[in-house]
């Protein structure tokens, strides 16, 4: 291993012990499940608005089925039901179609917004830049990213859902198998595109999105392997007396929005440490000069005034 990545990797740790991200973690993992139902809700009626409307009650059956299975995959079947697909139904099936110009449904924004406004500061404070965001200009972003993102996975979703199928069928036969091979793939790839995305615009001091790439996809990796290690000791401990009684399936979604907010806090340290890097070695002097004891003491501060 080079001194390079040694220095990356020491400054990343030293960043996470700096800004105690397992505590940030539990602030988003927190506010994350608070913001469940209103996240939820704000989804199904974008698609029950949206969706339904033009592609029929089949299309939404089965976006559901596959947030489900999507689900399924990461915690066990019992938190899936009482919490998961309980929640989708109940917000669903409570009028119909959810009225988009409703106070509720505008409320529901509001207040599932809330969960990427932490992330959007959680993962400032990991990029060393803290308060250099004012609370309004923070909070206008994370709910319009909120809205964004509404948007496009009701445009997502289906295509998720009936996207394999529909290009196999409209490739020559033989090609369904790639299709098939490469749908897993094609999702995890988005899930680094769309961290990316959240690095960039978390960060006040905003440069190529490209340099954003290494931290998303160590927090997707670090976020499956950590959900592949939730899934097996929940499975083992199926069947024995649980401590927490009806809390048990909260608690494993808390603990699982817990490692995904872990992940994504461990990737943004990770960039600003690349970032750190990078700024030694184009200005060499900056580092070593006595009259810089900002970069001597946290590499990670000035870097992104540079980006």
């Amino acid at each position: 291993m080079s001194s390079g990545a040694r220095r990356v990797i020491a400054d990343t740790v030293r960043a996470c012990f700096k800004y105690r991200v397992t505590g940030l973690a539990a602030e988003a993992g927190f506010f994350a499940l608070l913001s469940l139902p209103p996240l939820l809700l704000g989804l199904v009626g974008s698609l029950g608005f949206f969706v339904r409307p033009v592609l029929g009650d089949a299309v939404v059956a089965e976006i559901r089925s596959s947030i489900v299975r999507a689900a399924s995959s990461a915690l066990n079947q019992s938190t899936v039901d009482d919490v998961i697909a309980k929640t989708f139904d109940d917000v669903l099936n409570s009028s119909g179609r959810i009225d988009i110009i409703s106070v509720g449904f505008l409320l529901s924004l509001w207040s599932g917004s809330r969960a990427l406004n932490v992330y959007i500061d959680t993962v400032t404070i990991m990029y060393g830049l803290g308060g250099h965001r004012g609370i309004i200009r923070t909070r206008a972003l994370s709910f319009t990213l909120y809205v964004l993102a509404l948007l496009v996975g009701c445009a997502a979703l289906p295509l998720v859902v009936a996207g394999p199928g529909l290009v196999g069928d409209a490739l020559p036969r033989g090609f369904g198998v790639w299709v098939n091979a490469a749908y897993w793939p094609t999702v995890l790839l988005l899930c680094v595109l769309f961290l990316a995305t959240l690095y960039h615009f978390a960060v006040p001091v905003r440069g190529r999105w490209r340099r954003d790439l290494p931290g998303a996809g160590l927090a997707v990796a670090l976020w499956l392997l950590l959900s592949w290690v939730l899934r097996t000791v929940i499975a083992a401990s199926v069947g024995g007396a649980s401590i927490y009684g009806p809390l048990s399936a909260p608690i494993v979604v808390l603990v699982w929005l817990y490692f995904l907010a872990i992940s994504v806090l461990i990737g943004a340290a990770f960039n600003a440490a690349i970032d750190a890097g990078r700024l030694r070695e184009e200005h060499p002097e900056a580092a070593a000069a006595p009259s810089a004891p900002a970069l001597a003491e946290n590499p990670l501060t000035p870097v992104h005034t540079e980006r």
